[in-house]
């Protein structure tokens, strides 16, 4: 049930949007135990002066590329399991749609079952978990 925000600057190809989505969802089926099909994404495209990030904090040199992934998932993930996830999704993606691994940044969230709802008013994951 994660949600992933995707931001970057404007300007990428519709082919370079759908690979960028292709790779985050694939990298937390493989490495985040996200079940196939379980797939909410929201892609971001801001201009280049609302996008703001220092170049070279803590990693980098960053590029124009830069890319935000901030994750918001309901159940916890382990520390090996964050970093295997963080090592999937940069090499995902440096294959395709081809961004560096110095320009992908990732946010990880978590919440509880009761924050989510799929529609019709409901708290699908909470009453999942009392039955």
């Amino acid at each position: 049930m994660p949600f992933a925000r995707i931001t970057l600057r404007k300007g990428k190809s519709r082919e370079y949007l759908a690979a960028l989505a292709d790779g985050v969802y694939q990298a937390m089926v493989d490495a985040f135990a996200v079940p196939p099909k379980d797939r909410f994404q929201a892609i971001h495209q801001l201009e280049a002066h609302e996008l703001i990030y220092d170049r070279h904090y803590l990693a980098g040199p960053r590029s124009d590329d830069f890319v935000l992934i901030a994750i918001t998932t309901g159940r916890p993930r382990t520390a090996e399991m964050k970093q295997a996830f963080y090592r999937c999704l940069a090499d995902t993606l440096a294959k395709s749609p081809g961004i560096r691994p110095e320009d992908v940044m990732v946010v990880v969230s978590t919440s509880q079952w009761e924050d989510w709802s799929f529609g019709n008013g409901l708290a699908q994951m909470l009453e999942k978990a009392t039955t």
